[in-house]
């Protein structure tokens, strides 16, 4: 019966510690807020673009980079200072450390994403239609892209620059070929069979349909998508990390 406690209460002491700890480093703050304003203005300002219209999709970019630029640096940074071992020794279990790192990563997503549009909002005439389907992707979207960040920490490294290098090299092409740049309605062949694989795609689609109304795919397959790829890519950090351990890193 006390399993369960015990459980939870492992996964908020080291969301807690994550939090503490690597919001403030300086690859989280680079990757996770300066680099997407970056792309924003690269790709948006000046260019006479209906920012009503793409907004949702820089929000889906904004979200996506935040959350998934903690999980990369907690693992190969406790490696490096020979914290992780000790972290095991505690009554934590792995679990609860892997969900620990994706909670971190998802509420550093979510405020400053949350942050980031409040601002907007002062600046871009956005409206939010459907507001229980934009709560939803918030949610589905910093999960799912918070567990991919620590799906890219997994692999056995105690060199956090290797990780984000690393990491950077599966994001970048991601938001690329997921519909922020080009919409879905635009892309054909490849292109198109391409953003179908990427779950940022099903994240934009589910933030233009709950600000605008307008969505390739319905709002349950959008959902549908972003639960499975959460849970795959947990379930794949789980799987990585325990294979790690028993090699003894």
């Amino acid at each position: 019966m006390m399993e369960v406690p015990l459980f939870l209460r492992g996964i908020f002491v080291v969301t807690g510690k994550n939090m503490r700890l690597y919001y403030t480093k300086p690859p989280v703050l680079m990757f996770g807020l300066l680099f997407p304003l970056f792309m924003f203005f690269a790709f948006f300002v000046g260019r006479h673009l209906d920012l009503t219209t793409f907004f949702p999709a820089f929000l889906a970019m904004m979200l996506f980079f935040t959350a998934s630029s903690v999980g990369p640096l907690i693992t190969p940074w406790e490696k490096r200072e020979k914290t992780y071992e000790r972290l095991l020794s505690y009554p934590v279990t792995q679990d609860s450390i892997i969900l620990g790192d994706v909670a971190a990563g998802a509420i550093f997503g979510i405020g400053i994403s949350l942050l980031v549009w409040i601002a907007s909002v002062f600046f871009v005439p956005v409206a939010v239609t459907n507001p229980g389907l934009f709560v939803l992707a918030f949610i589905l979207g910093t999960l799912s892209c918070a567990a991919l960040g620590v799906l890219l920490a997994s692999p056995a490294s105690d060199s956090p620059p290797n990780v984000m290098i690393f990491s950077n090299l599966v994001r970048f092409p991601l938001i690329f070929i997921s519909g922020i740049f080009v919409p879905l309605q635009q892309m054909q062949g490849w292109g198109l069979a391409l953003a179908y694989c990427s779950p940022l795609t099903y994240l934009v689609d589910l933030f233009n349909a709950a600000m605008s109304g307008t969505s390739a795919f319905s709002p349950f397959v959008d959902c549908s998508v972003l639960i499975a790829v959460s849970a795959g890519f947990i379930l794949a950090a789980r799987v990585i990390q325990k294979r790690n351990m028993m090699k003894g890193m």
